[in-house]
Protein backbone atom coordinates (compact mmCIF):
# COMPACT_ATOMS: atom_id res chain seq x y z
CA UNK A 1 0.00 0.00 0.00
CA UNK A 2 1.02 3.68 -0.79
CA UNK A 3 0.43 6.57 0.79
CA UNK A 4 1.31 10.19 -1.32
CA UNK A 5 0.62 13.37 0.60
CA UNK A 6 -0.87 15.90 -2.16
CA UNK A 7 -1.68 18.27 -0.33
CA UNK A 8 -0.87 19.53 3.66
CA UNK A 9 -1.80 22.99 3.72
CA UNK A 10 -4.62 24.79 4.80
CA UNK A 11 -7.50 27.07 3.72
CA UNK A 12 -4.85 29.85 3.94
CA UNK A 13 -2.86 29.26 0.79
CA UNK A 14 0.95 29.72 1.22
CA UNK A 15 2.01 29.22 -2.34
CA UNK A 16 3.89 26.14 -1.08
CA UNK A 17 1.24 23.66 0.07
CA UNK A 18 -2.00 22.76 -1.32
CA UNK A 19 -4.93 22.48 0.30
CA UNK A 20 -5.80 18.83 1.94
CA UNK A 21 -5.87 15.84 -0.21
CA UNK A 22 -3.84 11.98 0.23
CA UNK A 23 -3.77 9.27 -2.64
CA UNK A 24 -4.09 5.79 -0.91
CA UNK A 25 -3.08 2.76 -3.46
CA UNK A 26 -3.30 -0.92 -3.23
CA UNK A 27 -2.87 -3.66 -6.00
CA UNK A 28 -7.07 -3.10 -5.73
CA UNK A 29 -7.34 0.37 -6.64
CA UNK A 30 -7.18 3.97 -5.62
CA UNK A 31 -8.60 6.24 -3.28
CA UNK A 32 -8.50 10.18 -3.02
CA UNK A 33 -8.67 11.04 0.75
CA UNK A 34 -10.17 14.75 -0.01
CA UNK A 35 -9.83 17.15 -2.55
CA UNK A 36 -8.93 20.74 -1.48
CA UNK A 37 -7.79 23.35 -4.05
CA UNK A 38 -4.29 22.34 -5.98
CA UNK A 39 -5.32 18.47 -5.54
CA UNK A 40 -6.02 17.97 -8.94
CA UNK A 41 -2.84 19.36 -10.33
CA UNK A 42 -0.70 17.45 -7.51
CA UNK A 43 -2.54 14.00 -8.70
CA UNK A 44 -1.98 14.98 -11.93
CA UNK A 45 1.90 14.76 -10.99
CA UNK A 46 1.64 11.22 -9.45
CA UNK A 47 1.48 8.03 -11.84
CA UNK A 48 -2.10 7.01 -10.89
CA UNK A 49 -3.18 10.72 -12.23
CA UNK A 50 -6.60 12.00 -12.17
CA UNK A 51 -8.04 9.61 -14.15
CA UNK A 52 -6.81 6.25 -12.59
CA UNK A 53 -8.94 7.34 -9.11
CA UNK A 54 -11.99 4.75 -8.33
CA UNK A 55 -13.61 7.03 -5.43
CA UNK A 56 -13.39 10.04 -3.48
CA UNK A 57 -13.63 9.80 0.47
CA UNK A 58 -14.39 13.18 1.66
CA UNK A 59 -13.60 13.84 5.99
CA UNK A 60 -15.77 16.67 5.65
CA UNK A 61 -17.44 19.39 3.53
CA UNK A 62 -15.35 22.46 4.21
CA UNK A 63 -13.92 24.73 1.35
CA UNK A 64 -10.52 23.37 1.69
CA UNK A 65 -11.26 19.63 1.42
CA UNK A 66 -13.87 19.85 -1.47
CA UNK A 67 -13.00 22.80 -3.67
CA UNK A 68 -10.98 20.67 -6.41
CA UNK A 69 -14.64 17.99 -6.72
CA UNK A 70 -15.89 19.90 -9.58
CA UNK A 71 -12.75 20.23 -11.90
CA UNK A 72 -11.54 16.61 -10.92
CA UNK A 73 -14.64 15.57 -12.62
CA UNK A 74 -14.72 17.66 -15.47
CA UNK A 75 -10.83 16.61 -15.73
CA UNK A 76 -12.04 12.81 -15.97
CA UNK A 77 -14.77 13.56 -18.37
CA UNK A 78 -12.26 14.96 -20.88
CA UNK A 79 -10.63 12.15 -20.28
CA UNK A 80 -13.15 9.66 -21.04
CA UNK A 81 -13.46 8.63 -17.27
CA UNK A 82 -17.04 9.31 -16.23
CA UNK A 83 -17.31 6.28 -13.24
CA UNK A 84 -16.62 7.86 -10.17
CA UNK A 85 -17.62 7.17 -6.34
CA UNK A 86 -17.60 9.66 -4.12
CA UNK A 87 -18.50 9.20 -0.42
CA UNK A 88 -18.30 10.89 2.79
CA UNK A 89 -20.50 12.13 5.88
CA UNK A 90 -24.05 12.64 5.65
CA UNK A 91 -24.92 15.69 2.82
CA UNK A 92 -22.23 14.37 0.49
CA UNK A 93 -24.42 12.98 -2.29
CA UNK A 94 -26.54 16.88 -1.97
CA UNK A 95 -22.97 18.79 -1.67
CA UNK A 96 -22.09 17.02 -5.27
CA UNK A 97 -25.21 17.04 -6.73
CA UNK A 98 -25.35 21.12 -5.54
CA UNK A 99 -21.69 21.75 -7.08
CA UNK A 100 -22.89 20.05 -10.56
CA UNK A 101 -25.89 21.71 -10.80
CA UNK A 102 -23.76 24.68 -10.69
CA UNK A 103 -22.22 24.34 -14.36
CA UNK A 104 -25.23 22.79 -16.89
CA UNK A 105 -23.11 22.21 -19.55
CA UNK A 106 -21.73 19.01 -17.10
CA UNK A 107 -25.50 17.90 -16.08
CA UNK A 108 -25.79 14.16 -16.87
CA UNK A 109 -22.16 13.94 -17.78
CA UNK A 110 -20.29 11.71 -15.39
CA UNK A 111 -21.99 8.66 -14.16
CA UNK A 112 -21.37 9.17 -9.82
CA UNK A 113 -22.06 7.06 -7.33
CA UNK A 114 -22.68 9.07 -4.42
CA UNK A 115 -22.41 7.98 -1.01
CA UNK A 116 -23.67 9.17 2.49
CA UNK A 117 -21.76 7.42 5.19
CA UNK A 118 -24.29 6.27 7.47
CA UNK A 119 -22.68 3.03 9.26
CA UNK A 120 -19.54 2.74 11.10
CA UNK A 121 -18.11 0.64 9.08
CA UNK A 122 -18.14 0.32 4.60
CA UNK A 123 -15.93 -0.29 2.06
CA UNK A 124 -14.22 1.57 -1.02
CA UNK A 125 -11.79 1.06 -3.80
CA UNK A 126 -10.46 -2.03 -2.26
CA UNK A 127 -10.49 -1.08 1.29
CA UNK A 128 -11.92 -1.84 4.43
CA UNK A 129 -12.98 1.48 6.57
CA UNK A 130 -14.36 2.71 9.76
CA UNK A 131 -15.17 6.06 10.80
CA UNK A 132 -15.83 7.91 14.01
CA UNK A 133 -16.82 11.75 14.52
CA UNK A 134 -14.27 14.15 14.99
CA UNK A 135 -14.53 17.39 17.09
CA UNK A 136 -14.78 19.98 14.47
CA UNK A 137 -16.99 22.88 13.43
CA UNK A 138 -18.88 20.85 11.58
CA UNK A 139 -19.30 17.42 11.01
CA UNK A 140 -16.15 15.46 10.47
CA UNK A 141 -15.03 11.98 10.41
CA UNK A 142 -11.74 10.57 11.13
CA UNK A 143 -11.01 7.44 9.45
CA UNK A 144 -9.12 4.13 9.41
CA UNK A 145 -8.75 2.27 5.99
CA UNK A 146 -7.24 -1.33 5.71
CA UNK A 147 -6.72 -3.21 2.26
CA UNK A 148 -9.99 -5.71 1.82
CA UNK A 149 -7.56 -8.78 1.95
CA UNK A 150 -5.57 -7.75 4.65
CA UNK A 151 -2.29 -4.85 4.83
CA UNK A 152 -1.56 -2.17 7.12
CA UNK A 153 -3.99 0.70 8.30
CA UNK A 154 -4.14 3.85 7.87
CA UNK A 155 -5.49 7.05 10.05
CA UNK A 156 -6.67 9.72 9.01
CA UNK A 157 -8.11 12.46 11.90
CA UNK A 158 -9.30 15.10 9.39
CA UNK A 159 -10.11 18.17 11.45
CA UNK A 160 -10.32 17.81 14.74
CA UNK A 161 -9.61 19.05 18.31
CA UNK A 162 -6.97 16.25 19.93
CA UNK A 163 -8.09 14.08 22.08
CA UNK A 164 -7.70 10.64 23.51
CA UNK A 165 -10.00 8.76 21.93
CA UNK A 166 -9.47 9.64 18.57
CA UNK A 167 -5.92 8.67 18.92
CA UNK A 168 -7.49 5.30 20.26
CA UNK A 169 -9.32 5.03 17.25
CA UNK A 170 -6.20 5.10 15.46
CA UNK A 171 -4.74 1.95 17.52
CA UNK A 172 -2.63 -0.45 15.46
CA UNK A 173 -2.56 1.96 12.82
CA UNK A 174 1.28 1.67 10.44
CA UNK A 175 0.61 5.39 9.68
CA UNK A 176 -1.77 8.01 11.47
CA UNK A 177 -1.88 11.50 9.65
CA UNK A 178 -2.99 13.90 12.01
CA UNK A 179 -3.85 17.53 11.98
CA UNK A 180 -1.81 20.21 13.72
CA UNK A 181 -3.17 23.43 12.30
CA UNK A 182 -0.87 25.75 14.68
CA UNK A 183 1.95 26.48 16.82
CA UNK A 184 1.12 26.66 20.73
CA UNK A 185 0.96 30.31 20.44
CA UNK A 186 -2.26 30.31 18.98
CA UNK A 187 -5.31 30.26 20.56
CA UNK A 188 -7.58 28.44 18.65
CA UNK A 189 -10.77 25.74 18.61
CA UNK A 190 -11.36 23.13 16.80
CA UNK A 191 -7.58 21.97 15.37
CA UNK A 192 -5.22 21.32 17.62
CA UNK A 193 -1.57 22.69 19.25
CA UNK A 194 1.17 20.56 19.27
CA UNK A 195 1.16 20.46 22.97
CA UNK A 196 -2.02 19.04 23.33
CA UNK A 197 -2.20 16.70 20.42
CA UNK A 198 1.39 15.51 22.26
CA UNK A 199 -0.89 15.11 25.43
CA UNK A 200 -3.86 13.30 23.70
CA UNK A 201 -1.66 10.81 21.80
CA UNK A 202 0.53 10.09 25.13
CA UNK A 203 -2.86 9.67 27.18
CA UNK A 204 -4.18 7.82 24.75
CA UNK A 205 -1.61 4.56 24.87
CA UNK A 206 -2.26 3.48 21.64
CA UNK A 207 0.04 1.63 19.35
CA UNK A 208 1.11 3.73 16.56
CA UNK A 209 3.31 3.22 13.46
CA UNK A 210 4.06 6.90 12.54
CA UNK A 211 2.13 10.16 12.84
CA UNK A 212 2.29 12.39 10.02
CA UNK A 213 1.48 16.04 10.94
CA UNK A 214 -0.59 17.82 8.29
CA UNK A 215 -3.61 21.01 7.89
CA UNK A 216 -0.55 23.39 8.33
CA UNK A 217 -1.40 27.10 8.64
CA UNK A 218 0.71 29.92 7.79
CA UNK A 219 1.46 30.57 11.22
CA UNK A 220 3.75 27.38 11.13
CA UNK A 221 5.85 28.01 8.92
CA UNK A 222 9.68 28.09 10.27
CA UNK A 223 8.61 26.21 13.42
CA UNK A 224 8.31 23.19 12.79
CA UNK A 225 11.39 22.03 15.05
CA UNK A 226 10.11 24.10 17.70
CA UNK A 227 6.25 22.31 17.39
CA UNK A 228 8.00 18.81 17.31
CA UNK A 229 9.61 19.48 20.47
CA UNK A 230 6.60 20.66 22.18
CA UNK A 231 4.72 17.59 21.01
CA UNK A 232 7.69 15.51 22.12
CA UNK A 233 7.45 17.06 25.62
CA UNK A 234 4.61 14.64 25.95
CA UNK A 235 5.20 12.25 23.30
CA UNK A 236 8.05 9.76 22.80
CA UNK A 237 6.84 8.25 19.50
CA UNK A 238 7.97 8.75 15.92
CA UNK A 239 6.34 12.17 14.71
CA UNK A 240 7.23 13.78 11.48
CA UNK A 241 5.83 16.85 9.12
CA UNK A 242 4.25 15.54 6.10
CA UNK A 243 4.90 17.86 3.05
CA UNK A 244 3.45 18.06 -0.29
CA UNK A 245 4.70 15.07 -2.48
CA UNK A 246 5.84 12.84 -0.03
CA UNK A 247 5.10 9.10 -0.90
CA UNK A 248 5.47 6.36 1.73
CA UNK A 249 5.10 2.85 0.93
CA UNK A 250 3.40 1.36 4.11
CA UNK A 251 4.93 -1.92 3.99
CA UNK A 252 8.41 -0.90 4.47
CA UNK A 253 7.58 0.81 7.42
Amino acid sequence: MRLTFLGTGSAMPTGRRAQSGALLETDEGALLVDCGSGVLDALARTDTGYEGVDAVLLTHHHLDHVSDIDVLLKARWLAGETELTIAGPPGTADLVTDLLSVHEYMQDRMDLRLVDIEEPTFSLAGLDGERTETRHSMQCFAYRLTPSGGGPTVAFSGDSEAFPELVAFADGAAVFVHDCSFPDDVDVSNHPTPSSLGTALAEADADLGRVYLTHLYPHTEGRHEEMLASLGEAYDGDVRFAEDGLAITLDAI
